[in-house]
């Protein structure tokens, strides 16, 4: 193998990961009920995109929230 290919596959592979990882910080969690229309953070139930949570505390969407605080909210760390 060639030095350019191993370097393209490098950082190929990096990119995937980076794209794969989730869109907020390692001291936040995915609260899900609590997101308010317009306001949810990545996929729902009916899309695949941010800000298209069609219904105030829909069950299906989430909001990333600092660690801990999904409960105080009145929100679920998993999708009813």
């Amino acid at each position: 193998m060639n030095k350019q290919f191993l370097i393209a596959s490098a950082l190929t592979a990096v990119l995937g990961a980076t794209l794969a990882a989730p869109a907020f910080a390692a001291d936040q969690e995915k609260c899900y009920g609590i997101a308010k229309v317009g306001q949810n953070d990545c996929k729902g139930n009916s899309h695949s995109c941010a800000g298209q949570a069609s219904k105030d505390k829909d069950p299906g969407e989430f909001k990333a929230v600092a660690v801990g605080a999904c409960s105080k909210l009145g929100g679920s760390l998993t999708a009813m």
